[in-house]
This record gives C-alpha cells, sequence and structure tokens, in this order.
C-alpha cells in the first residue's frame, strides 16, 4: 500500500475586512442568542467580493501553492478533489473549472459537499485511497469559502450568528511518498443528526422559488447548546481514534488544529485533549469561522509562522453542520525536512 503525505498547504484571503462594530451597529439588543458563547464575535473576518466566486478564491490559492511547491508539481496532478461552501453554479461542482484555470489534467475530479468544516481530513481519507490507484502520484485538495458574505444582508445581519463567518480559500498538496506522511484518518457519521442545519426564509418560500427573503441559517437557543455539546464530545473522540490508529498517544500531540467556529469550542477541544492553547493553532479573531477552509488556512500560516518542525506530530480535525460529522487526520511532518519554506510576517492570533 502506498504511503501518503501532506505536502503543503496554502491560501488566499479576500482583501474585504470588517471589523466587530459592524455588527455591532446593526446588533438587535434583544436577540436572546446576543451573549451565547458560541456566537462571541471575533475582532475580524474577511468577505469575498459580491462577483467574487468560489472558484476565484482557489485559483489564487492555488497559484499561492504554485509559487512555493513549483507550477510542475501542481500541474502534473492525477487527482483533483474539490470542496465550495457556497456552489458557484447549481448542480455542478467547482472541479472543471478549477482544473481548467490552473491548466490541470487530472485522471480524476471529485467534488464534494459533505464534510463541511471537517472537510480537510475527509479530503486526506478520500486522497490516501484515489492515490492507491496505479500510476498515481499526487493530488490537490482544495476548498472554497464564499458563503459569509450571505451573512451582512440587511435582515441577516442583525442576528447574534452573523457576526461570526468569514471568507477563504485554501489549496493542500498531498503526494504518494514518505516525505510528510498521513500516519492515519478516522471519519464518524452521525446522520441523525443531519436535520439540525437548514435553510431559512421568512417567506416561507424554498430556496430556489422566486421571491425577496433573504436566505439565513437559523439557531435557537437549544441548537446552539446541542451544537456545542456534540462538537465538544465528538472532535476529542474522532482525535484520539486517528491517534491510537496512527500508534501515538493524545500528549504526543506537537500541533492541533481544528475547525474554528468559536472561542469555545476551541477551549473545549484544548482541555478535553490535554493540548495546551499555544499547541491549538488557530486564527479565529483574525478571520472568523472559515468553516471548511479553517484548518487548511490555519495549516498555510502554521506552515508561514515557523509552528512546525521536522517530525512535529500535526493532528488535523474538526466537525461539520450540527456534528453529522467529524473527522480526524495525524500527520508526522516532514520526517527529516521541511516540505515548505516556514518563516512570515503571519503570527497565531
Amino acid at each position: 500500500m502506498k504511503q501518503v503525505s501532506l505536502i503543503d498547504s496554502a491560501s488566499y484571503l479576500p482583501e474585504n475586512e470588517v471589523g466587530r462594530e459592524y455588527f455591532e451597529r446593526y446588533a438587535r439588543p434583544d436577540d436572546p442568542l446576543l451573549r451565547h458563547p458560541m456566537f462571541r464575535a471575533p475582532e475580524f473576518r474577511r468577505y469575498a467580493g459580491r462577483d467574487e466566486t468560489g472558484a476565484d478564491l482557489i485559483e489564487r490559492a492555488v497559484a499561492a501553492l504554485a509559487e512555493r511547491q513549483g507550477l510542475e508539481a501542481i500541474q502534473d496532478v492525477d487527482v483533483l478533489i474539490t470542496y465550495n461552501g457556497l456552489p458557484d453554479v447549481p448542480f455542478l461542482g467547482s472541479g472543471a473549472e478549477v482544473a481548467r484555470r490552473a491548466g490541470l489534467r487530472p485522471s480524476t475530479i471529485l467534488d464534494v459537499q459533505n464534510g463541511h468544516c471537517s472537510v480537510l481530513p475527509h479530503l486526506l481519507d478520500l486522497a490516501g485511497t484515489l492515490l492507491q490507484k496505479e500510476g498515481a502520484r499526487s493530488a490537490l485538495l482544495c476548498v472554497g469559502q464564499t458563503a459569509g458574505k450571505i451573512f451582512t444582508q440587511p435582515t441577516v445581519r442583525v442576528s447574534a450568528h452573523a457576526s461570526v463567518p468569514g471568507d477563504g480559500a485554501a489549496a493542500v498538496l498531498v503526494r504518494a511518498s514518505d516525505e510528510s506522511p498521513v500516519l492515519a484518518t478516522a471519519v464518524h457519521h452521525y446522520p441523525e443528526y443531519a436535520p439540525d442545519v437548514g435553510i431559512a426564509l421568512d417567506d416561507g418560500r424554498l430556496y430556489w422559488e422566486p421571491g425577496s427573503a433573504e436566505m439565513d441559517i437559523r439557531f435557537d437557543s437549544k441548537k446552539a447548546e446541542n451544537v456545542v455539546e456534540r462538537g465538544t464530545k465528538i472532535v476529542p473522540e474522532v482525535v484520539r481514534q486517528a491517534c491510537d490508529e496512527a500508534g501515538v498517544g493524545v500528549d504526543q500531540i506537537d500541533l492541533l488544529i481544528t475547525n474554528q467556529p468559536n472561542r469555545l469550542l476551541l477551549r473545549n477541544w484544548s482541555r478535553d485533549l490535554g493540548v495546551p492553547p499555544e499547541r491549538h493553532f488557530d486564527t479565529f479573531d483574525r478571520y472568523g469561522n472559515l468553516f471548511g477552509a479553517g484548518a487548511p488556512v490555519n495549516l498555510d500560516h502554521a506552515i508561514r509562522a515557523g509552528a512546525l518542525s521536522a517530525g512535529s506530530l500535526l493532528v488535523l480535525a474538526g466537525f461539520a453542520g450540527a456534528g453529522e460529522m467529524a473527522s480526524a487526520a495525524v500527520v508526522r511532518w516532514g520526517q527529516g525536512k521541511s516540505p515548505a519554506v516556514a518563516g512570515s510576517e503571519e503570527t497565531r492570533s
């Protein structure tokens, strides 16, 4: 069986930065969730422009990865897997468009729509399987998130949950090699929780029907509490399983990178896994909840900040939606050499 390695991650964040005061200006003082810890606002977040698509953001992340790894390493990939949190076109994923723009000719293009906030370990799990195919040598995993701008709509931005999401994208290079081996992946599904996330429209229409009501994702106090309780439990569980399968202890984790839904869950995961906060890397106060882009964006920032050294044990993890999926991946970083250049003005927030 081929060994698969996580080689590098590069990201792109839109230029439009919005501070906490934007939402404070519009907040409804009677909102029962205004002070709920699940929706405590980050200092800043970035938003894609009205005409910026997920493919646009991914294209820029791929270009950043090509600068570090060389254009040939990107254009020679055999597998392309994409996830786009807000699909650019109904019915279609972003894979073919990303391949066209980047000049790729992979033998396999796969668009996934599940995984959401836990999508990176999920994609690493898929890539590990697809790269077992004869002749397959490398894969490009692309994640785009442009749904954050939904929460600036006039009737949505007054809600407590609107201040948390942000936009961004990342591209991750994976190779069949022992350079920076993925020691284990674990993916848990909890389909019973899937109905707890849905679209809300005040006029009662279906999202594809004509109308003027603004699309939103609504939470009530009970649902928020359920999500926090589930998330607190299932992420440590899947991390422990992945570590067990990799033959390492949770106490050996050098760097933990997760999705970053809020400060409460980041704190809970650090506490429950016994990972000190300084080894749980996040950019929440700079970029907010990046959904599926959170882990790969943070991985890029961690690499450039020098938070990983050769031989470090890296764990990537997260949960999706209301808890319908949790996933984790364990990586032995570098194995004696650094696969990406460290050092940057970017530091841990």
